[in-house]
């Protein structure tokens, strides 16, 4: 069984000695090329499993990349996060999350308790730290900021062009034939949130479409909130044939609140949403939404980190959002609302 395999069973298998074969795993010295490829058979043959943490801590090294998240409940943050595993997979290093619940204090004690498990290198998903705090931390840990931009700390910052994506959710709409396009904002104290609706307001502009607060309703980023807005909206007879929600849990719960009064999307009322979870090109009908680069987020940052954790240089990927259209949305009929 893999479990008893010991670096000695490693050494006879490959026909080397017992230090050869630690300083193959461990990199400490420079082994011949035909010695290390022997060491590496033995070690799938034999499916030996070298203890990494005992190895990292005779280095003073945890092992562990603490990665600070908002919401481990989100669908989007999921993917994020999924990224982040699949980027550390088959390094040395793994893991470990704590949540930050977009509430400065709460990120600060997700920091203490990841820094009480002596981590290594630290990935912060968006969050309310202020900047001079994240500065802080990174200049005692290396550290990845995904989701916003800290000043001075711009090569070490991932994020996408949410305004540039809002725009585009927007023109989509207006290329349609809509002109009455309500807006379901995230919560407003988040960059990417402020973002969005400005992107909202700037594809209005552009088309000469005058901006009208009684079609935005702000929301939290969760279904309910977005079942709500459009409540809301129908209670204060806002006229609109079309829908731009800022993302797609709340385009979710609007669908919801459309199909409950009878109103067909898109026959009635087209509908937009933003960050492409797995579940949106199965709704009813198949959400048009702004793709956001979860999965390759979290791959980068754990190369962004893995980088830093071995003194090698990196540059950030350049990714981007793209629109991704489905059956939600449709050209404006004439005589809808």
């Amino acid at each position: 069984m893999p479990d008893s395999v010991t670096l000695s069973h490693v050494a006879r298998e490959a026909g080397v000695s017992p230090s050869t074969v630690s300083r193959v795993i461990n990199g400490t010295a420079r082994v011949a090329p035909e010695k290390e490829r022997a060491v590496y058979e033995a070690i799938r043959r034999l499916g030996y499993q070298p203890n990494l943490i005992a190895q990292g801590l005779a280095k003073g090294k945890s092992m562990s990349v603490g990665v600070i998240t908002q919401d481990v409940a989100s669908p989007y943050y999921g993917e994020v996060i999924k990224g982040v595993e699949e980027g550390l997979s088959g390094s040395p290093y793994y893991p470990v999350f704590a949540s930050g619940h977009w509430r400065p204090d709460a990120e600060r004690e997700a920091f203490k308790v990841l820094n009480g498990r002596k981590i290594d290198g630290l990935i912060v998903m968006g969050g309310l730290l202020p900047d001079d705090e994240l500065r802080a931390l990174a200049g005692g840990l290396p550290t990845v900021v995904l989701g916003r931009t800290v000043p001075g700390l711009e090569p070490d910052c991932l994020t996408v062009d949410h305004v540039q994506g809002a725009y585009e959710a927007t023109r989509h709409l207006i290329d349609l034939g809509h002109r009455r396009i309500a807006h379901i904002a995230g919560p407003l104290y988040q960059q990417d949130a402020r973002d969005r609706l400005e992107g909202y307001r700037r594809a209005l502009a552009d088309a000469n479409l005058n901006f009208d607060p009684r079609l935005v309703v702000e929301g939290d980023y969760h279904e309910p909130s977005g079942l709500m807005a459009v409540e809301a909206l129908l209670a204060r007879g806002a006229l609109f044939t079309a829908i731009f929600s800022s993302n797609d849990q709340m385009a979710y719960g609007a669908r919801l609140a459309l199909y409950r009064r009878g109103i067909q999307v898109p026959g009635e009322v087209s509908l937009v949403g933003f960050d492409d979870l797995p579940g949106s090109s199965y709704t009813t009908p198949p959400l048009t939404t702004v793709a956001q680069p979860s999965l390759e987020f979290g791959r980068e940052a754990a190369r962004a980190i893995l980088s830093k954790l071995e003194g090698r240089p990196y540059a950030f990927a350049p990714l981007a959002n793209r629109l991704v259209v489905r059956e939600s949305t449709a050209l404006l009929r004439q005589g809808v609302r």
